[in-house]
C-alpha cells in the first residue's frame, strides 16, 4: 500500500542505512513485507545501491527501488552550510517509480522509534501531511520565509511545516512538484530554508496540507541547549526528551553520528541504533562502512 521515500547521497549513506533499519523496526513483519522502500540519489555507486537493497531485504521489506536523478532546474540553495542540493530530490518521486498508492517521505537524519504510517489514514487525495515546525512555528514570527508576511499579510501567523517527514498520495506528487517549482520561480526572494521554504510557500497558498501530530516529527532540542538558551525562547513545550515520539528529527548542522555532537539522551539512543545497524551491514559483507565524522 505504501512506500517509504528516502533521498540519499554519499555523505548520508550510513545515516540512510540507519533510517532504513529504524523504519523496519517500527513495523510488524507482515507490514514490512507489504511495504516498499524507494531511494532517489545523485551520486551513489552501484555497490552502495546494492548495500541499501541488501539491507532492505535483510530487515524484511518486500520491495526496493533506487533511481539516479537530478533536482529541478529551479532549485535554489539559499543555505548550503550543511545541506546539499540532494534535499530537492524529495519532489522527484513519481507514481511510475513508487508503484504504491501512498508515499511517506523521510529525511535521513532521524531516529525512527515506531510506526509512522498512521497519518495516512485521514489523508485526502489532494493533501500533503506534515508536522508543524517547532523552531519556525508561524509565518512572520520566525526566520523562515523572510518577507512573506509583509508581501502577503493574510499569511501572517499561519502555521509553518517541517519537510523532514511528509505523507501523500503518490498521484499527488506531480502537483506538489509543480507547486514547489512555481514557488521557487515567483517567490524566490522569500526562500531561506531551501526546499522547505518553497514547499511551505506553496502549501500556504494552496491550503492542501493535513496537520500531523508533532510526535511523528519531534525535533531534538537538547543538542542546542548545550550551546545556548535560544531554544527555550522559541519552543513552548517541555524541552525534556519525549519517549513517546514515534520519530525524532536531528535538524541543524550537528548530527548524532558526528564525534563532536553533544551526547544528549536522544543522541545516545541514536548511536546505539546506529551500532546495531552497522552490525547488520557487516553481516552483509560491507567492511569499513562508517559515517563521516563518526567517533
Amino acid at each position: 500500500m505504501y512506500a517509504f521515500g528516502l533521498c540519499i547521497d554519499q555523505h548520508y549513506l550510513v545515516p540512510g542505512l540507519a533510517t532504513l533499519a529504524g523504519l523496519a523496526d517500527g513495523l510488524t513483519p507482515a507490514a514490512r513485507r507489504r511495504g516498499a522502500v524507494r531511494v532517489l540519489t545523485i551520486d551513489l555507486t552501484p555497490a552502495q545501491a546494492l548495500l541499501l537493497s541488501d539491507l532492505a531485504k535483510r530487515v524484511g521489506f518486500g520491495s526496493f527501488g533506487l533511481r539516479h536523478c537530478s533536482p529541478m532546474r529551479t532549485s535554489r540553495m539559499a543555505d548550503a552550510s550543511y545541506i546539499t542540493v540532494t534535499t530537492y530530490l524529495r519532489f522527484e518521486f513519481t507514481p511510475g517509480f513508487v508503484l504504491r498508492p501512498y508515499l511517506i517521505y523521510v529525511d535521513a537524519d532521524v531516529l525512527v522509534r515506531g510506526d509512522i504510517t498512521e497519518p495516512l489514514d485521514p489523508l485526502e487525495p489532494d493533501e500533503t501531511g506534515a508536522v508543524r515546525d517547532e523552531f519556525n512555528p508561524a509565518v512572520g514570527a520566525c526566520p523562515a520565509l523572510p518577507g512573506a508576511a509583509e508581501h502577503w499579510p493574510q499569511l501572517r501567523g499561519r502555521p509553518y511545516y517541517n519537510a523532514g517527514v511528509l505523507w501523500t498520495h503518490t498521484s499527488h506528487m506531480s502537483t506538489v512538484r509543480k507547486g514547489v517549482e512555481h514557488a521557487l520561480i515567483h517567490g524566490r526572494r522569500h526562500i531561506l530554508h531551501n526546499d522547505q521554504d518553497a514547499l511551505n510557500l506553496w502549501l500556504l497558498h494552496s491550503g492542501r496540507v493535513r496537520p500531523v501530530d508533532v510526535g511523528f516529527n519531534r525535533l531534538e532540542t537538547s543538542r542546542f541547549l548545550e550551546r545556548g538558551n535560544w531554544v527555550s525562547r522559541v519552543v513552548t513545550r517541555s524541552l525534556r526528551p519525549d519517549p513517546n515520539a514515534a520519530l525524532v528529527h536531528f535538524v541543524g548542522p550537528e548530527k548524532p553520528w558526528q564525534a563532536d555532537c553533544p551526547v544528549t539522551e536522544d543522541v545516545s539512543e541514536y548511536r546505539r541504533h546506529m551500532s546495531r545497524t552497522l552490525r547488520h551491514v557487516r553481516r552483509l559483507g560491507a567492511i569499513g562502512t562508517e559515517p563521516a565524522g563518526a567517533r
